[in-house]
């Protein structure tokens, strides 16, 4: 992904939810063998029902070899460390910050709605290649309520959900990479963020023990970047803990100084698509006239 660097408005609780930096971008992708909707949205952090109206497909589609994809995996920066990382849950995005400057920005799998991610303020507090997986119990009590062979541990290999590394933040959440990259970017996990192979390997030498992890939970994003322009991006609020996203819109434009810079016309279609992408706001005097 394109990176940049994140400078946003402070509020009372020292988040920083107005950013003045997004990450992706726009490009075209040859689809190879054996691609589907699924592994590339998974690959790029566009969500398969997004990608498939990019490019004026049916979610359902089977994609072609060579097939040409309008890509636009672009995603607001929530939340700047001076040296951490920091997962936005709705977003399905990490970011690892060093010294104040954003070094990586990955596409990530989150918890299920019945298994949810939970947010709060972690640290790196172990790391391991080849983990063998010892199997919680709640997840054994879920296999054999399923009907599948119950596990208990799961050694290094092909098999392991796991992956090949494992960064552990707190005594039963990790961040870990995977036997299935199309499950990325998707609510599938048990409640550990999953990243892919590649993106896993890269990060896991880059972040030490101790370094700072911070979990949100914000489907509504807003950047007002140095050259003027606005974006706003809106993801579905899958665990039914944020309120009104209009609300929501209307407090960060305040916050910003921007309420009457933008078209709130185009907000609400914005928010009543949620596509999970930083768009673009423009600005209409006819609306900019109008109670938002």
């Amino acid at each position: 992904m394109v990176l940049a660097l994140l400078v946003g408005h402070s509020t009372p609780e020292g988040r920083l939810p107005v950013s003045d930096a997004i990450v992706g971008g726009l490009q075209t992708y040859t689809a190879a063998k054996n691609d589907s909707l699924s592994t590339v949205g998974a690959r790029f952090g566009i969500d398969v029902r997004t990608l498939a109206e990019l490019n004026g497909l049916k979610p359902s589609a089977r994609l072609k070899e060579g097939q040409k994809l309008h890509i636009d995996n672009r995603h607001i920066v929530l939340r700047a460390l001076d040296d951490g990382i920091v997962i936005n849950v709705p977003q399905r995005m990490l970011f690892y910050f060093e010294s104040g400057k954003l070094i990586a920005a990955y596409p990530v799998g989150v918890g299920r709605r019945d298994w949810p991610t939970i947010p709060g303020d972690f640290e790196v507090l172990e790391k391991e290649i080849d983990k063998t997986w010892i199997v919680p119990e709640s997840i054994q009590e879920e296999m054999a309520a399923k009907g599948k062979p119950v596990k208990t541990r799961v050694p290094p290999g092909p098999n392991n959900p796991l992956g090949k590394y494992w960064i552990r933040i707190s005594p039963v959440c990790g961040i870990h990479g995977t036997n299935a990259p199309a499950s990325i970017y998707k609510f599938q996990t048990h409640g550990c963020i999953r990243l892919t192979p590649e993106d896993i390997a890269s990060l896991f030498v880059q972040v030490p023990i101790g370094t700072p992890v911070a979990i949100m939970y914000e489907p509504v994003l807003l950047a007002c970047l140095p050259d003027g322009k606005v974006y706003l991006e809106v993801h579905p609020d899958v665990y039914g803990k944020a309120g009104d996203p209009l609300v929501t819109v209307k407090q960060l434009a305040a916050a910003a100084g921007v309420e009457s810079m933008i078209d709130w016309q185009q907000v609400r279609e914005i928010v009543g698509a949620r596509r999970g992408l930083a768009q673009e706001l423009s600005s209409s005097p006819k609306n900019n006239l109008q109670n938002p």
